[in-house]
């Protein structure tokens, strides 16, 4: 239930100066939920490439941060310590990739290419171009595998989506954000 007199209570000045309007306890701020049980589209490489980086991650990088903690606990003082602070952030931002990967891995949908080619460009297609640029080769993955200088472009992005659903010889125009291009499909592996 929110206050509706909110305008009525007393402004005060907080520790900078500014005034503020100091919230009432019946005013709870609702922690704005990230989309973590979205659906994750992983091509089978994806999924392997995650489970062993997750496995790194939880066998090797956290024993070296553990080795670099305990060491910078022998500089003394750990409030004036930086390499003791430093080793923690570190430790902080390896268990935040840790849990993003476990979350990733648990919601993990796995795209299956068809074997044997449907000859129409699909998720997991490797599809050979020629355009402004000249020959390029594409990989069509899902968002959480997009890695632009090995050539895997995301389904959702403008060219991805442009490719999906054409077959060889297919001529299209793609709108992105340095402008329209032309894009001929000289091949689908």
């Amino acid at each position: 239930m929110v206050n509706r007199n909110l305008e009525k209570l007393p402004k005060r000045a907080n520790p900078v100066g500014k005034a503020y309007t100091p919230r009432p306890p019946s005013v709870r701020i609702l922690e704005v939920d990230m989309p973590m049980d979205k659906p994750v589209l992983l091509t089978l490489e994806g999924r392997e490439k995650l489970e062993k980086e997750l496995d790194e991650l939880r066998t090797v990088r956290r024993d070296e941060i553990v080795e670099r903690i305990n060491y910078a606990k022998n500089f003394g003082d750990i409030s004036e310590n930086s390499e003791y602070e430093d080793a923690k952030n570190e430790q902080g931002m390896l268990e935040g990739r840790i849990l993003v990967i476990e979350n990733m891995l648990r919601n993990a949908v796995i795209l299956e290419r068809e074997l044997g080619g449907t000859g129409i460009v699909g998720i997991g297609s490797v599809v050979d171009v020629k355009d402004d640029f000249g020959k390029q080769t594409f990989t069509i993955v899902g968002p959480a595998e997009v890695d632009v200088a090995r050539g895997r472009i995301s389904m959702e992005s403008p060219v991805g989506k442009a490719l999906l659903g054409h077959a060889v010889g297919d001529s299209i125009t793609v709108q992105s954000p340095g402008g329209q291009r032309g894009i001929l499909i000289t091949k689908i592996h």
